[in-house]
């Protein structure tokens, strides 16, 4: 008989046993790994809800006090945990606090935190950054333009504002929007020194310009129903609309996302949310 031809059928169950001993010990080793601890479990065990909020973001965290502060209190009540607030500040891009303060954690070695509020609920920006959630819209954001009235009185179009100063924040989309507005028309009557558009407004408030432009929370923050000034969407058809802002978390605490996403409808759904804007000096955009 052919040695080769008798030695195959030997291999054959060599193979078959080894491949059942190897299956057996991957299989025990499967059953000895332990199931991943839920991420509420962890934090209930810990006691304590770690929420990130950008620091200086005038109305919603300004020095442990504003909007996105009560919120993440209020998410912490509804989890049974107490408040851990963790601020910072705000990196190139939305890329780098993602992973700064939601997956990774900060090179300077604090982070990452629980929660991270104010991220733009964005479809590329999710996929993007695949190790975060991003969900739970509970604001809409947009860029606006406040004017004083008897200085402009009508507002149809940026061409309305020729000739007139206007404070906004030079680093911010207000401030590109406006640099960029008709190929740079407006450039000369740009004020570019305030840091937020809360410095804009005040600016506006004390008769400096006839305008100012930031996000319509700095905006509406600051002036409040002051009926010397009208507060509007920025005449530039693309910004009307706005953006949402959010929650984030890391992608692989499904449960925790879960809880927090029936905390933000429960809030909004009993009124709370709406108080809490009110609170800030804001009217509540739902998104």
């Amino acid at each position: 008989m052919n040695k080769v031809a008798t030695m195959a059928p030997q291999r054959r169950q060599w193979l078959r046993v080894a491949g059942a001993c190897a299956l057996g010990a991957a299989g025990a080793g499967w059953a000895q790994s332990p199931e991943p601890t839920p991420t509420l479990d962890k934090l209930r065990a810990r006691g304590t809800l770690s929420v990130a909020v950008y620091q200086d973001l005038p109305p919603f965290h300004v020095a442990g006090q504003g909007i996105e502060v009560d919120l993440a209190a209020g998410l912490s009540r509804a989890l049974g945990l107490k408040l851990s607030l963790l601020p910072f500040q705000a990196g190139e891009n939305m890329g780098d606090d993602l992973r700064n303060m939601v997956w990774r954690g900060h090179y300077l070695g604090f982070g990452p935190a629980d929660v991270m509020l104010h991220v733009p609920v964005d479809r590329p920006l999710m996929l993007a950054n695949p190790r975060a959630q991003i969900f739970a819209p509970y604001y809409r954001e947009r860029v606006m333009i406040a004017r004083d009235l008897k200085a402009v009185p009508t507002l149809e179009s940026m061409d309305s504002l020729r000739g007139r100063q206007i404070a906004v924040p030079g680093q911010s989309l207000a401030g590109w929007l406006l640099i960029g507005a008709d190929n740079g028309a407006y450039r000369e009557q740009l004020i570019t020194t305030a840091r937020n558009g809360v410095e804009a407004a005040q600016a506006l408030l004390r008769g400096e310009v006839a305008a100012a432009a930031g996000h319509g929370s700095e905006l509406e923050s600051a002036l409040g129903k002051d009926d010397r000034f009208a507060i509007e969407p920025l005449p530039l058809p693309r910004m009307r609309d706005g953006w949402a802002v959010g929650c984030a978390v890391k992608a692989d605490a499904p449960d925790l996302a879960q809880a927090v996403q029936a905390a933000i409808n429960q809030m909004a759904q009993t009124g709370e949310m709406r108080a809490l804007f009110a609170k800030g000096g804001l009217g509540w955009r739902q998104p």
